[in-house]
């Protein structure tokens, strides 16, 4: 659903945000129909915006020197809120209307520019960073690729409180560590790495096993204080989930079952995503809707 504003230029442009949603709507909850009409057009800029400055980090038939000048290009953008510019052969396809939409939602919404920047600055990171050595520069990654979003949806549904952006802020971080848990393998092949080098080393891990394809006993064990550390994250994640009200609030619940199921579909399969990556599917619906219906507040 477009916002009707009057200016046909406008609602083009979050036409545009809208399909782009749609078309990825996999990877993000913006196409649900459980979100509030109200919000869906401003989380599809959102997601937009996140979705085209990542795929600019990780075109990987551009040298690096040129895809850093690309999102500093959209960097430049952000910032050119009282003036944007349609055109700009930096910036590819719809880039021009995602940034009409994107300035509109920003003033409308009175959402921080910092929490963009934070995005930004994480997909910069994933053009020269490919290795971490600590879980706290892990933790670091997601605070910038992960958590803005939440807080984005917060804002945009007119809530502002501490205690639920912290608690959002786990939640996404689980949902990302999760979702490199799950894509070790595609990570591994395109030459990332998101488990802290220092685990990697105490327990012994051969990373000749990654090129081979093999799950051993020394990543399992990686494998393992990874589950743990992302679970006690969903779990600091359920106060978001239970304080929002109405239709985001559903959204919330379902979003984070989703990904402890993937989380535990993980462990059951011994974390081998050699030869298997569990991902949702429609079969998931009816036992989701149930964990959804039979929700209990902790």
């Amino acid at each position: 659903m477009v916002t009707e504003t009057g200016n046909p230029g406008l609602e083009a442009a979050y036409a545009t945000c809208a399909r782009l949603a749609r078309e990825h709507y996999e990877n993000f909850p913006v196409a649900s129909r459980m979100l509030p009409s109200s919000m869906r057009p401003h989380v599809a800029v959102v997601y937009a915006f996140a979705r085209m400055a990542d795929d600019l980090a990780d075109e990987g038939t551009l040298p690096a020197v040129e895809r850093l000048a690309r999102l500093d290009a959209w960097l430049e953008r952000l910032h050119g809120a009282d003036t944007p510019q349609v055109h700009d052969p930096r910036l590819p396809g719809a880039t021009g209307e995602v940034f009409v939409a994107l300035h509109e939602t920003i003033r409308s919404c009175d959402l921080p520019l910092s929490l963009f920047e934070d995005l930004l600055s994480a997909f910069r990171q994933d053009v020269i960073t490919r290795r971490y050595s600590t879980w706290s520069e892990v933790l670091d990654y997601c605070r910038r690729s992960a958590n803005p979003v939440g807080r984005l949806v917060l804002r945009i549904a007119g809530c502002r409180d501490e205690a639920l952006d912290h608690s959002s802020d786990a939640v996404c971080s689980a949902l990302q560590l999760t979702n490199f848990w799950q894509d070790l393998e595609r990570d591994w092949r395109n030459g990332r790495l998101y488990l802290p080098l220092d685990e990697c080393r105490r327990e012994g891990a051969d990373f000749s096993d990654l090129d081979a394809g093999r799950m051993t006993a020394a990543w399992r064990r990686v494998l393992t204080a990874a589950d743990a550390l992302t679970l006690d994250l969903f779990e600091r994640g359920r106060l978001v989930c239970e304080s929002v009200p109405g239709r985001l609030g559903l959204e919330l619940r379902l979003t984070w079952l989703g990904g402890r199921r993937v989380l535990d579909r993980l462990r059951r399969t011994g974390y081998d995503v050699f030869r298997h990556r569990p991902a949702l599917g429609a079969a998931d619906v009816p036992a989701m809707a149930w964990q959804l219906l039979r929700w209990r507040r902790r």
